[in-house]
Order: C-alpha cells, then structure tokens, then sequence
C-alpha cells in the first residue's frame, strides 16, 4: 500500500508540512521575542522579512493540508477493496488504530491553518502588524497538532497490513455497538434534525442581516462555526440515511462513491469551508477595534460571511433536495 502513488503523495507532503511549519515556529518565537516595529536596528529588518517568507510557507502548507483531507479520504476509499471485510473508507481507516485519529487530527488541522490563514491576511493588511505576535502563538499551538497528525498518518499506512480482517462500516456505525461512530449514530432523528435545520437557519439569517445591515455578525461567527459539528453529527444520524435509503446505515464515507454520484465531496467541501469561515470570522471578532484594523476586519469578515454563506446554503439545499426527492420516510424516531 505504501507504493500506492496517493498514498506517497500524502506521506510525502505531511513531512513536507511538517518541516515547513517548524521552520515557520522557529522564526515565530523568534519574532514573538523580539519583533519592535519602532526599532530600525538589523535584527528587526531581518524579521521582518521572515515574516513575508514565513507568510509564503504557511500559505502553501496550510494549502496542501486542506486538499490532502480530500486525498486523504479518497486514498482510504479507494484502498478498501484490498481489505476483507471493508466496503468503504470507513473499514479501511479502522485496519489499525492510527487511522480514525489521523483523520480527526487532519480536520482539526485543517480549521486551525484555516483560521491562521484569515488572521495572518488580516494582519498583513494593517501597516503596523498588530495581530503578529496573536498568529505566532496560534502557530505554536497548532505545531504539535500538526506534527501529531504526521505521526499518526505515517504510522497508519506503514502499519497497513493487507491479511487483517476489518469491519465494515455497518457495524462501525451501528446504533448496538459501542464508542464514538455508534454514538453519533444513535443520536435520535427528530432532535438532530431540529439542531441542524435550527443552526442553518440562525447562521444563513444571521449572515444576510450582517451583509444587509452590517449587525449580527458575532451572531453569524458562532453559529457558523457551531454548525460544523451540528453538521458532522447530523451527517451520520439522518442525513446519509436518505442518501442510503436504509434506515440503519449512517456511514459518512459510502457517499464517497460512485453509486451515490460522489455526493461526498461536495458535502465535505462545504463542511469545510463553511467551518473555517465561521471560525474566522470568530476568530476577527475581538479585533475589530484595533484602531489599524477598523477597516480591515469589516471588509474581511463580509467576505468570509458571504463564503460560509454560499458554503452552508449549498450543503442544506442538498440535504433539503434528497430529503424532499426520495421516497425514503424515516418512521418509528
């Protein structure tokens, strides 16, 4: 499996990553202990072009991390058949117990460089860089996440044994087994269906009064960054159902495939997306009265409202459309 040329991708540019982010906290405790915008002496010229080199790595890092969860989930999809027993992404990510994590560990990593990403363009567009020491000590709190995710995606896939009997995703995500995936599947229906329809409708209304009358958008930041995981667990206690149409398959990743017309990605992508959107324009709220960033933070976090926007009217047409289209009635919830 290691020879699998995606799985060499994947390997290759998480120690990439990892190297790139290092470096990029090396420099940032450097400039966290030192940065005096008002010296003019050569150790402030010095960091202050690493901040733009830094900004450089950290934008193609933080880049591959977000397409590499994608890979990543395609690469588990696609290995499945090699596995007695698994019928999707969801049995090949439990042939060992480093899988599951490095999966968790990649979408936590994925919001947290989003969120860094937004903070780092905010502060650069501020002519005395009043968030650099802010986005260095995210940085340095992101770095062992990183670097934990790396460990666990290569022990993953040097531990990928092609003898081991999986589990499918049915009894991964059976509503009579025990732990986190039986968990989230058993959630009852009404209720999550509830939490995410009421979530949506929050964020979606609270982001076009913001757009509208420029209120509302620490009420847009919350909600859209509580809808990420309202959504996750709402993916797997009702929505893949009616992609199913079995009323005991909750399984997140069937929906990868072809049979389902891929639909997967698209809600992935919007998960995402819209997650990292509301997450920093969160993230922007407590800066909005930096005198530099009066101007700034408004207009980036209208073009983060209009994304998380597009990102979670999206995903909840596709789950209003299966749901309303199929002929599949969930009873006895």
């Amino acid at each position: 499996m290691i020879l699998h040329p995606a799985v060499i991708a994947l390997l290759t540019g998480s120690l990439l990553v990892a190297l790139m982010v290092l470096y990029a906290a090396f420099w940032g405790y450097k400039i966290i202990d030192g940065w005096d915008l008002q010296s003019g002496s050569e150790r402030q010229l010095a960091l202050e072009k690493k901040t733009y080199l830094v900004s450089t790595l950290m934008a193609y890092a933080f880049g591959f991390q977000i397409l590499s969860f994608f890979l990543l989930v395609y690469v588990a999809d696609d290995l499945h058949r090699l596995f007695v027993g698994a019928m999707c992404a969801a049995g090949t990510l439990n042939v060992n117990e480093y899988g599951y994590p490095a999966v968790v560990l990649k979408v936590l990593n994925c919001l947290l460089g989003g969120v860094w990403l937004i903070l780092n363009h905010a502060d650069n567009r501020a002519s005395d860089y009043p968030l650099i020491r802010k986005k260095y000590s995210l940085l340095l709190v992101i770095v062992p996440f990183l670097l934990l995710e790396t460990e666990q995606l290569w022990s993953y896939f040097l531990n990928l044994k092609a003898n081991v009997i999986t589990s499918c995703c049915g009894s991964l995500f059976s509503t009579e087994e025990e732990g986190v995936a039986a968990g989230l599947a058993a959630l009852p229906v009404v209720p999550m269906q509830a939490a995410f329809f009421g979530i949506m409708a929050v964020t979606l209304a609270s982001g076009v009064w913001f757009l509208l009358k420029g209120k509302g958008g620490k009420l847009f930041a919350v909600a859209g960054t509580l809808a990420f995981p309202v959504s996750v667990a709402a993916l797997i206690a009702f929505i893949s159902l009616y992609f199913y149409e079995l009323p005991t398959h909750h399984c997140p990743f069937c929906i990868l495939q072809r049979e389902y017309h891929y639909v997967g990605y698209l809600i992935y992508t919007t998960l995402l997306g819209g997650g990292i959107a509301g997450a920093g324009a969160w993230a922007l709220m407590s800066f909005r009265s930096v005198p530099s960033l009066k101007t700034v933070v408004p207009r980036i976090q209208a073009r983060l409202v209009r994304a998380g926007l597009v990102f979670y009217a999206v995903l909840t047409a596709v789950v209003i459309f299966r749901m309303g289209f199929s002929d599949f009635v969930l009873t006895g919830y």
